[in-house]
């Protein structure tokens, strides 16, 4: 094995490094995913080994270190950012999926080349593209991961504080939903249930937690068996008598070390083992595999049920946007005054005080806890990167003449939020735009407004969405719609409207995001976001009940591409704002919202 040269900067060292400690393990080459051993779109700093290694920090990639490149692989959102922060000629970039790693990978590869991967942070579905691809080569489980040999100041692990989460709140007792665990363990003719997704635990158990920042979990295992039993994987460090006085004394508290050897010991005994293997780290089959456990790879039922927000949780959704709603239009009607104010002075609102001023309304609200993510506050070309983010001491200005993205979201007491507006502060906006953002407007209705019957997936209706875009030789590279957590992740499975193939049926009680967009590199971005739970309609056909509150600008509409239709729907919609948050709002909140809200004329006779 001979390491290629390497640019002498301090991203080529810790390439070196990694790359001198794969010789000394064996390795010709190590895939390294953004996930940690949970399998999350989030991880704590201490995870953070893909960033460590290649500078990428976006929410979801995958790099293969070998002794001639680094393959990157990311989708559509990030290939802008993956561009900036992993410049050539250290890195290879490649999109996830028109460029599937596995088949770099296959086409790479050399007889005798040994391949390592850590077996935690791999799922088992991953796991098996890439041995199904390699016709060379053999993949290799390390001991222990190599990026953490090389990283001198890597963070520790989090050991957050957990807390209970009351039953008047998450509206079933814990007790209760680990009785129905168990029986449908016993419905599908297994023994036990491994669980190691912490949105799930966190639900399942009602506690929440905090060793990743927006995402209210603790980071746990679990393995559940068909009497009720729980075992839960979890620092000691973390848990208070408030906490083991909240659980039911069903659940024991064990070691996280004693996950896989508890699962090895149980697995011996013959009982049949309920994964999942889209988030299972490829761990649990291969202890599955050497202990003769019978696997039963199968979708989460806690993430099935997760899903289904019964009525308490759905009333707690509802009532944190209205805070959330406020929060918006207070900011909404801050930033329409501020940005050409402060040019006026000479000085400019930057993209960084525009997002602190968000969180500042936040608040400012009853039950706000933090954001649900980190916010994507993006002025002119930068809305392009859709996962843009800022840093601190950043200084991008939003210009009186320019255009201006923010998607932005909030963990209440009560639920959580997602949203994203597009704004323009002038006439002089990018050639395009207005023509686009009327196109995201009408794409964002055409499935607001959408009816389906029950049966109805994700994939079957994104295309409706994508009409009026397509329609325009237009389209946007991410999904459509992504479920989301009651007070939980902001990502939440199973439900999602995208183009790749998802067999979920979409049913009442789920919360999704419906957020079009379009973008151009370097020039703009635009996006319009909502939530909506599913609810049933009298004929039995589904619905989108809107929950979020927050004005869309009207500015940038092109009256005569919209219909009647469009026109009223947006009409009613800012009228509910006006006649809900109203009462609320600041006098000069409220001056603005009058005047963003009101009623779009018919077109012209």
């Amino acid at each position: 094995m001979r390491m290629l040269d390497v640019p002498e900067t301090e991203r080529g060292r810790i390439v070196a490094a990694l790359r001198a400690e794969l010789q000394a393990q064996g390795l010709d080459a190590f895939i390294l995913p953004r996930y940690d051993a949970y399998q999350a779109e989030y991880v704590a700093p201490h995870d953070e080994r893909l960033a460590y290694v290649t500078g990428f920090t976006g929410s979801a990639g995958l790099a293969i270190v070998t002794m001639e490149t680094v393959a990157l692989f990311v989708d559509g959102r990030y290939v802008v950012q993956a561009a900036n922060q992993c410049p050539d000629p250290l890195f290879t970039h490649r999109h996830l999926f028109d460029d599937p790693p596995e088949f770099w990978l296959a086409e790479q590869a050399q007889p005798d080349w040994r391949i390592g991967f850590d077996a935690m942070h791999i799922p088992s579905v991953l796991y098996d593209r890439f041995a199904r691809a390699l016709a060379r080569g053999e993949l290799v489980a390390v001991r222990g991961n190599p990026v953490d040999a090389v990283w001198p100041d890597q963070p520790p692990a989090p050991l957050n504080r957990i807390e209970p989460f009351p039953a008047q709140l998450s509206g079933r007792t814990a007790r209760d939903k680990i009785d129905d665990l168990a029986a449908n363990i016993r419905a599908k003719g297994a023994g036990l249930s491994v669980e190691t997704q912490p949105d799930n635990i966190a639900w399942l158990l009602n506690v929440r937690g905090s060793d990743v920042a927006f995402n209210p979990v603790p980071q746990s295992f679990l393995i559940a068996d068909g009497t009720g039993q729980v075992q839960w994987f979890v620092a000691s460090q973390k848990l208070d008598l408030n906490v083991t006085d909240h659980l039911p004394d069903t659940v024991q508290v064990v070691a996280p070390e004693a996950f896989l050897p508890t699962l090895e010991a149980h697995a011996k005994e013959g009982q049949g083992v309920l994964f999942d293997p889209d988030f299972s780290p490829i761990a649990v089959r291969i202890v599955l595999e050497r202990s003769g456990g019978r696997q039963m790879p199968s979708p989460s039922l806690v993430t099935s049920a997760k899903a289904h927000k019964n009525p308490v949780e759905i009333e707690g959704m509802r009532a944190c946007h209205i805070e959330d709603g406020i929060a918006w239009t207070e900011f909404c009607a801050w930033l329409a005054d501020e940005v050409p104010r402060q040019a006026a002075v000479g000085s400019n609102i930057t993209e960084r005080e525009a997002e602190q001023a968000m969180l500042n309304f936040r608040h400012g609200q009853p039950g706000f806890l933090e954001n649900s993510f980190n916010p994507i506050s993006a002025a002119g070309g930068n809305a392009s990167m859709c996962h843009y983010a800022t840093k601190e001491g950043d200084s991008v200005p939003i210009l009186p003449d320019g255009t201006y993205l923010l998607d932005s979201g909030g963990q209440y007491e009560t639920g959580t939020t997602d949203s994203t507006r597009s704004f323009a502060f002038g006439q002089n906006r990018p050639d395009g735009y207005d023509r686009a953002y009327t196109a995201v407007f009408k794409a964002f209705h055409s499935i607001a407004t959408l009816r389906f019957p029950p049966g109805t997936q994700g994939h079957h209706v994104d295309a409706i969405c994508r009409r009026p875009l397509w329609d325009l030789g237009l389209d946007y590279d991410h999904g459509t719609g992504h479920g989301v957590g009651h007070r939980l992740s902001v990502h939440e499975h199973p439900q999602r409207i995208g183009k790749p193939y998802n067999p979920v049926d979409l049913v009442a009680g789920m919360i999704l995001s419906i957020e079009p967009g379009y973008y151009e590199a370097g020039r703009f971005g635009i996006r319009i976001e909502n939530l909506f739970e599913i609810v049933r309609s009298q004929d039995g056909f589904l619905e989108f009940s809107n929950l979020t509150l927050c004005p869309i600008q009207t500015d940038m509409l092109l009256p005569e591409h919209l219909t009647d239709a469009e026109r009223d729907w947006l009409n009613s919609y800012h009228a509910d704002i006006l006649e809900r948050l109203g009462p609320r709002l600041s006098p000069s909140a409220l001056v603005w919202a009058r005047k963003a809200c009101a009623p779009l004329p018919g077109p012209a006779v």
